[in-house]
């Protein structure tokens, strides 16, 4: 994570990630633990997500993990009847977990895309629905989706379609959430390297590529109470990608379409 400390926004809190061992998910681990919260996570990655553990508790926060696959519905009942065991209630959600390949969709085999589906909605709704029972008033349900799920993505048709799904969710889960104090957003990055999207990305309007902290950064803002009163909303860290739609900056500079 960057140097920059956050004050302790989230002193006392209990936060759950999914899809913790790296990138994305891991900065947001380590972003929660500086700002106060101690973390639930979880992750197929045994290494990476003992790695994360190290880094929450060396901010002097409780880790508790799981080595599983958040498709996997036994695990994920015996991962949340193991949080609901060491903590008192669950602040915030954040689900992270998620994935997709390159194909055609006519090459996209049912098989496959049952993986789609199952990876990219549907342990998000399973992750939500265990979340419910224990979170207060006050509590914020992070999904991070994808510039994808604002725009069409040749290749990646269902893995978008599931993102714009989730997108959706969120509005509805705000609006049914809401009078129980539960707010519901999203983050939708682009341009972030991290192990599974890789380094060489095009520029983007701000003229540079985005860092997992910066992800981490709005995941925060959503977490805690500077937020009170933001639900059902998308929140775009992508350098300007989605405003800029089909325009691309030059070298020299200069904009094309």
């Amino acid at each position: 994570m960057s140097d920059a400390r956050a004050p302790a926004l989230l002193e006392g809190r209990i936060a759950l990630v999914t899809g913790a061992a790296r990138g994305i998910g891991r900065a947001i681990a380590l972003r929660f633990a500086s700002s106060g919260a101690d973390i639930a996570l979880c992750d197929r990655d045994a290494d990476g997500l003992a790695d994360t553990a190290r880094g929450v508790e060396a901010e002097g926060r409780r880790a508790l993990t799981a080595v599983l696959d958040v498709r996997e519905e036994t695990a994920a009942a015996a991962f949340f009847e193991a949080v609901a065991a060491a903590f008192p209630r669950l602040d915030v959600l954040v689900n992270n977990a998620g994935g997709g390949f390159h194909a055609a969709f006519a090459d996209v085999s049912a098989k496959g895309q049952d993986a789609l589906v199952r990876e990219n909605f549907g342990q998000v709704a399973d992750f939500v629905r265990r979340a419910l029972p224990s979170m207060r008033e006050g509590g914020s349900i992070i999904n991070v989706t994808s510039i994808e799920a604002h725009r069409a993505a040749p290749g990646y048709a269902i893995y978008a379609a599931m993102k714009a799904a989730v997108a959706n969710l969120t509005k509805s889960l705000a609006l049914e959430l809401g009078g129980r104090g539960i707010r519901v957003n999203c983050i939708a990055p682009d341009a972030i390297p991290t192990p599974g999207v890789g380094t060489e990305l095009p520029p983007t309007p701000l003229a540079r590529r985005g860092d997992p902290d910066d992800v981490a950064n709005a995941a925060l803002y959503l977490a805690s109470s500077l937020s009170a009163f933001v639900t059902g909303t998308t929140l775009h860290v992508d350098g300007g990608n989605h405003a800029a739609g089909g325009w691309r900056r030059r070298a020299d500079g200069t904009w094309e379409t």
